[in-house]
């Protein structure tokens, strides 16, 4: 395999979970509800999901990724429980949003923590801080893997990856295509309007944040998968502020948020594959794994000012206030 194919093979692997965090603040954000809490709702989804596959995993083959599939799910419905914190806290009690985040990312890194040391320790009587979880498959499309560099997109796949793709889709269809995507990003924008017609902007930014807790999840047990095979306090790394960061620059729409998450994630592989290039020793790939955030100073510099946040952003919806 050359140097190339892996940039392209690796960096995919952490684009696309990374897109479908990204498209959840999103949701969020374009509902008017700031969302720095992506990396608490990845890190309790992932969590949730990891504890669903090690408790199921017993009944089924060691090669079986009928679990990896219950992780998935379990880890969309916890992210998406897990939000309701930050729903109720700023859509509920109008809590300022910005602190609201903050606190739910601390909470959830301190409660999984705790919970995956105890419950791991309970299930296999010894003292771990981490569930395992199964090797997930990787498939390669025959032919079309064979194209020069493009064939690359088709090789070693993850099945979460298609996954992420047909859910993207649809949170692209939803938020642009239905009558509920319009109120969401109206309530971005002028809830007031949304309230004039007759729409509860308090639902519909319920409803936004909770789907930003699952998406954000879904992305979190995919890092689990394709980093690390399991899950500990490792998963949070930043990848929920590196998709905050994408998302801005991809002015608060899903395809050109896409594109930042691919500059990240190759971005990230490039530096690992520059690692191998120049023989280096394995201490430098920490360093080089700095580079997507290297990335975001420097296009926070170049690309900030031509951002336009939706305008509501962050404002606590008063009924009062027509």
């Amino acid at each position: 395999m050359t140097y190339v194919n892996m940039i392209i093979i690796d960096g995919l692997s952490f684009a696309i979970p990374l897109f479908i965090m990204a498209i959840g603040g999103i949701y969020c954000e374009r509902s008017g509800v700031t969302n720095l809490a992506v990396e608490g709702f990845q890190g309790m989804g992932a969590f949730t999901g990891a504890l669903a596959a090690t408790l199921v995993s017993g009944f089924f083959a060691a090669d079986s990724q009928v679990p990896m599939v219950i992780a998935m799910l379990f880890a969309f419905l916890g992210g998406g429980l897990y939000a309701i914190v930050h729903a109720v806290l700023c859509v509920k009690f109008k809590a300022n949003q910005v602190i609201s985040g903050v606190v739910i990312n601390i909470l959830a890194t301190a409660l999984t923590t705790f919970l995956t040391s105890e419950i791991s320790t309970v299930l296999t009587g010894q003292a771990s801080n981490r569930f395992r979880l199964i090797t997930s498959v990787r498939w390669t499309v025959p032919v079309l893997s064979d194209i020069p560099v493009l064939g690359a997109i088709f090789t070693n796949v993850y099945p979460f990856e298609l996954i992420i793709i047909v859910v993207a889709v649809i949170a692209w269809y939803v938020l642009y295509k239905t009558p509920f995507g319009m109120h969401l990003r109206a309530c971005g924008d002028n809830p007031h309007a949304v309230d004039a017609a007759g729409v509860e902007v308090g639902r519909v930014r319920f409803l936004a944040v909770m789907l930003s807790g699952a998406l954000c999840g879904l992305g979190g047990i995919c890092f689990a998968y394709s980093i690390s095979v399991q899950f500990s306090s490792a998963i949070y790394m930043g990848y929920g502020y590196l998709a905050i960061a994408a998302l801005i620059f991809g002015n608060w729409q899903i395809l050109p948020t896409l594109g930042a998450c691919l500059i990240f994630g190759f971005a990230r592989s490039g530096g690992t594959a520059l690692t191998q290039i120049m023989e280096l020793p394995s201490a430098f790939t920490d360093i080089f794994m700095t580079l997507p955030y290297v990335v975001t100073l420097l296009l926070l510099v170049f690309f900030s000012k031509s951002n336009r946040a939706p305008r509501a952003l962050g404002e606590i919806y008063d009924k009062g206030k027509r």
